[in-house]
């Protein structure tokens, strides 16, 4: 079991209504997120609402003084993703599929990006999964600068959601094979 999916699992539960506060001070603090040098600012209690923030700073700046594409993309890659995780639940396997990245204009600004799940989002999911197994949901997100009036970066990602029992059982036909 790794570091995340022991909080996910043990530490989370133990702060009940105040589990997006820690949820935002691990997320920023880990290893993963931190050297993306972005941070989430804003949250819901039930993570359905989550701000990011990417400042530019010597860190993350080009040769031309802008943002690098690469630490835009890394500062929205596991949002959608821990988002879904922590929404569904226990039963369900979620992983990127793929992503498209549209660089719009240089940004010369801090960035900010609102991610967004509905419950209808996830009530459809769990409808979908009791037919099929598992789907792909397509999310997109852009950094734009703190008013939202110029959009540097767009991201359309593919999420996979699967039922982690029938996940499970996929694994290990697949381990089977390439023995």
């Amino acid at each position: 079991m790794s570091f995340y999916h022991f909080v996910r699992n043990h530490v989370l539960p133990l702060f009940g209504e105040k589990k997006h506060i820690l949820f935002k001070y691990i997320f920023n603090y880990s290893p993963m997120y931190s050297r993306t040098t972005a941070k989430i600012q804003e949250l819901s209690k039930d993570l359905k609402y989550i701000q990011i923030k990417l400042p530019i700073s010597y860190k993350n700046r080009n040769f031309a003084r802008t943002i690098f594409g690469g630490s835009m993309y890394a500062a929205v890659d596991p949002i959608a993703v821990s988002q879904f995780v922590h929404l569904l639940g226990k039963d369900y396997v979620v992983w990127d599929k793929s992503a498209q990245i549209a660089y719009k204009k240089p940004a010369r600004v801090d960035l900010y990006a609102d991610f967004n799940v509905t419950d209808d989002e996830i009530k459809n999911i769990k409808e979908i999964l009791k037919t099929r197994n598992h789907t792909e949901i397509e999310k997109t997100v852009q950094l734009t600068n703190k008013d939202k009036s110029k959009v540097f970066c767009e991201v359309k990602r593919v999420v996979y959601i699967a039922n982690k029992r029938y996940y499970k059982q996929k694994m290990v036909k697949i381990k089977a094979q390439s023995s």
